[in-house]
Order: structure tokens, then C-alpha cells, then sequence
């Protein structure tokens, strides 16, 4: 019998409602004849509004009893989606990340997965159940602590579990239609893409586009499981994920697959670094150490009069005071003269597999996104991406502007945000 692993973000399961109509659309398909293991989000905000609970509490709360709290939102949810399935005559069963056997790292807050032992889920399944598993969460193989997988998480426990369980395919259900060549919220005339490779996915992920979580992608493409993104909302075709996207008959793949952005970067400004050998090693082994991850960088040519240059780049928002902390330990060896943060910036970026092949894609870009009145402060390429960093309140034009230069506009509205998140 045919397995299918299914996640449900947090707009899918938002209130009670919205718990049975993902229950029966997950017993529709067991009854279609699927063996079917579900991975659940926690309730629509939940992760937010626990946040805020820890914080009103205690303005640096520990991290591991961070980690106890906000993994209890997929707990909920979990139970919940189970009821809803018993309620409807099948008998499911709801597990625990640790449960189901996602072990990680021991990094409270971005733990990563090392392993997948599913025994517990392989014998659920085969006593005929529906297995319900929180998603963001694992257990340490070190501390046996409790720990998250980071935002976006859940997507990341879908695949390792279909991966584990050599599924046929992992459905990824969200809020819109599949994934589309921009955000709808900002350009509502984007179109949905009908198959995107594991390539463009990866670049799209990791310049902003929410509706698949990076690691996820990642994993998908090296265990070779395909993605079905699709609205736990409508019965529309959704977006698949592969290796190769198939030519239509007579039809060449678009240049460009479409434009991302990403709100939530910072730039931090290291001024006045020594133009000596090693001192560009020390700052990022800084960073190394902390565990934060490093995107866009950009150095000055160092001044003559001087010799020092200054050095920017960009990190997750949410490590941007560990990154800040992190530097200044390091100023006194490094010898730099003060550091600068500006997390009011945002990145645009074009993503598409055929700007390879085709001159001048770079040129129109930057057309368009001078004709937005945009100032561009960094740039950063890769063989079938562009990166801009702009201002925060300069994004949505950017976006507009590029996408309407690639004529990537669809010619009617089929863009809809069911749940409001995107995920």
C-alpha cells in the first residue's frame, strides 16, 4: 500500500473547524486506499503568542525551558487533529517528535535532525492507523532534552519522515494554492507554478519565499522525495516539487521562475577592520562559534590612507543580538573600531534556472528596480539567482517592478490567501 506523509501549517489548523476539515480530508485519503502519516503545525499564532507569554515572563528566558514551551503549540494540535479523525470513525494515533523518533542535535531553538527512527510510527501504520505527529520538534541525541527545529520546522519533520519511511510523496498544505512566482500579498496577480526543480525551490526558499521551509528542500532533493505544495483549503492542483522540471510539448521553460523577498534580515557593519591577513577569518569564526549563519557579505577596498576596511553583512533578525555580542568579544583581538546594525532592511531577489543561458537578465533587474526609485545597498549572485539588499520600506515596489518587468503577471487573478499567513 501506497504511503503519503502530509504536513498541515498552523492557518490549516487554526481553530476547531478547521481540525475536522483537515480530518476528513486526511481520512479521504486513507479511504482512498493510502497508508497516511500526518504532521501538524501548532494553531494558527500559538508559536507567537507562547513567545510573547515566555517574554512577559522573563526578558531572556533559558533555552531549554524555551524549547519546553513552544514545542507544546504541535502537542496541542496533534491531539486535537487525532480527535478529529477517532470522531470520524478511524482509529489514529498521535506522537511526539521524540516519539517518532526525531533525533537532532542538542542546539535549543535551531536544533538540526540527525536522524529519523520511526519503529513506533512503522508499527502504527501497520496495525492500520493514521499517525498524527508534532511537527518543530525532536529530542537531543546528547541531553536527551526536548528541543525545536526552528521556524518553519514542521515542513523539515515531514520530509525526514517520508524520507525514513520511503513515503511515495510528501504534501505540503498551507494557506495558497502552491507556489507562485511572488508573494500574493504584494503582487496579487503573481501565477501559480504548475512544477519548480528542487534547484529553484532551494533558491526561493533561502531568499524568502515562506511557503517551504529551506532544510526541507534540502532534504527533499537528497532523499529524492517529491513535494506536492498544496491549499489544505481548496482542491486545486497545488505546485510540484522535483528534480527536473518536464518541457510542455513545444515549450520552452520561462527564463524566470519568479521574484522572492525576505523581511527578515539584518546588516550589521563591521567599520574600521585592519587590512591584515586573518582578521576577516577571526570575525566570521566569531559567528561560526555562535552557530549564525552568514548570508550577503560585502568588503570595501581597504583606504590607503588608513589600511582598514570595513566589512558588511547579513544574519537572521532573530540572532542579530547574539551576532552583535558575538563580534564584540572579538573586538579587542581583532582591533575594528565599532560595529553598526541596521535591521530596517529587507532582500529582493530573481530566481530562475534559464538566466544561465540568456544575456542581459541582469541588466533588466536593475532597470527595474531603478525605475522603483530603489536604492540597492548590497548585491549577491549565484548561477541562477540575484540578490538586492534594499531598504525595508522599498521591498513591495522592488518586488512589483521585477516581476512586471519578466512578465510574470497572470492574466487574471488566481492568487488567494485562504488563512492570511502563507503558510
Amino acid at each position: 500500500m501506497a504511503l503519503i506523509v502530509q504536513k498541515y501549517g498552523g492557518s490549516s489548523v487554526a481553530d476547531a473547524e478547521a481540525i475536522k476539515r483537515v480530518a476528513q480530508r486526511i481520512v479521504a485519503q486513507k479511504k482512498a486506499g493510502y497508508d497516511v502519516v500526518v504532521v501538524v503545525s501548532a494553531m494558527g499564532d500559538t508559536t507567537d503568542e507562547l513567545l510573547d507569554l515566555a517574554e512577559q515572563v522573563s526578558p531572556m528566558p533559558p533555552a531549554r525551558e524555551l524549547d519546553m514551551l513552544v514545542t507544546a503549540g504541535e502537542r496541542m494540535s496533534m491531539a486535537l487533529v487525532a480527535m478529529a479523525i477517532e470522531n470520524l470513525g478511524f482509529e489514529a494515533r498521535s506522537f511526539t517528535g521524540s516519539q517518532a523518533g526525531v533525533i537532532t542535535t542538542s542546539l535549543h531553538g535551531n536544533a538540526k535532525i540527525i536522524d529519523v527512527t520511526p519503529g513506533r510510527i512503522q508499527e502504527a501504520v501497520g496495525e492500520g492507523a493514521i499517525c498524527i505527529v508534532a511537527g518543530f520538534q525532536g529530542v537531543s541525541q546528547d541531553t536527551k532534552d526536548i528541543t525545536s527545529l526552528g521556524r518553519g520546522g514542521s515542513d523539515t519533520t515531514a520530509v525526514a519522515l517520508a524520507a525514513a519511511l520511503e513515503a511515495d510523496a510528501c504534501e505540503i498544505y498551507s494557506d495558497v494554492d502552491g507556489v507562485f512566482t511572488a508573494d500574493p500579498r504584494i503582487v496579487p496577480s503573481a501565477q501559480r507554478i504548475p512544477q519548480i526543480s528542487y534547484e529553484e525551490m532551494l533558491e526561493m526558499a533561502a531568499s524568502g519565499t515562506k511557503i517551504l521551509h529551506l532544510r526541507c528542500v534540502e532534504y527533499a532533493r537528497q532523499y529524492n522525495i517529491p513535494l506536492h505544495v498544496r491549499s489544505s483549503f481548496s482542491q486545486k492542483p497545488g505546485t510540484w516539487v522535483v528534480p527536473e522540471v518536464e518541457e510542455s510539448e513545444g515549450m520552452e521553460q520561462p527564463i524566470i521562475s519568479g521574484v522572492s523577498h525576505d523581511r527578515s534580515e539584518a546588516k550589521i557593519t563591521v567599520v574600521g577592520v585592519p587590512d591584515k591577513v586573518g582578521e576577516a577569518a577571526t570575525i566570521f569564526r566569531a559567528l561560526a562559534d555562535a552557530e549564525i549563519n552568514i548570508d550577503m557579505i560585502v568588503q570595501n577596498v581597504s583606504a590607503v590612507s588608513t589600511s582598514r576596511t570595513d566589512i558588511s553583512f547579513t544574519v537572521p533578525k532573530d540572532f542579530g543580538k547574539e551576532a552583535v555580542a558575538a563580534l564584540k568579544k572579538v573586538q579587542d583581538k581583532v582591533g575594528f573600531e565599532s560595529l553598526r546594525y541596521d535591521d530596517k532592511i529587507g532582500k529582493v531577489s530573481l530566481i530562475g534556472a534559464g538566466m544561465r543561458s540568456y544575456p542581459g537578465v541582469t541588466a533588466r533587474f536593475f532597470d527595474a528596480i531603478a525605475g522603483s526609485s530603489t536604492n540597492v545597498e548590497m548585491i549577491s549572485t549565484s548561477e541562477i539567482r540575484i540578490s538586492v539588499i534594499v531598504e525595508e520600506d522599498q521591498i513591495d515596489a522592488a518586488v512589483r517592478a521585477a516581476h512586471s518587468e519578466f512578465q510574470l503577471d497572470a492574466d487574471q487573478v488566481e492568487a488567494v490567501v485562504y488563512g492570511g499567513t502563507g503558510r
